[in-house]
């Protein structure tokens, strides 16, 4: 599983011209997820992302973490995050999980995040998504299973 998490003063997502979700500060992440993942795997995403301490302190550190400044989620499937580039230029997304299981492992990552107590807002799996975000740095930060599930 894959977070791609940018710090935002604002982000959307719209599809087909209209607005599916929408966040002022706060965390826009992108979610790949693998046939290899899972709910466990899924838990550990969640709390990894949730006590990320990427915000400024009032001494300008990133010391604060979402729920400290009042932040939402704007959470997107995103498969691309999955694709293999190696051979050729057109990439390959073979390593992505099948639209079921992603979309399922989805839906459990929004309810988890909303059983923590945060607002999280989404896009539509599956569509064709137009993204709009004011990234705050820039700040992003990649989460991946295989360095998240180690540290247990």
């Amino acid at each position: 599983m894959k977070f791609v998490v940018q710090r935002v003063d604002s982000a959307s997502c719209t599809v087909e011209d209209k607005v599916t979700g929408s966040i002022e500060k706060g965390f826009l992440v992108f979610i790949g997820v693998s046939n290899e993942d899972n709910e466990e795997i899924a838990d550990k995403m969640v709390k990894k992302l949730l006590g990320l301490r990427i915000f400024d302190d009032a001494e300008g550190k990133t010391n604060l973490a979402l729920k400290d400044v009042g932040g939402s989620l704007l959470l997107i499937s995103q498969f691309t995050l999955y694709a293999d580039c190696s051979h050729g230029n057109r990439p390959s997304f073979i390593n992505a999980g099948s639209p079921d299981h992603a979309e399922a492992l989805y839906e459990y990552i929004i309810s988890k995040v909303r059983a923590e107590g945060y607002t999280a807002e989404t896009g539509i799996f599956g569509a064709e998504m137009l993204i709009k975000l004011e990234n705050h740095g820039p700040f992003t930060i990649i989460l991946d299973s295989r360095d998240i599930v180690k540290l247990k």
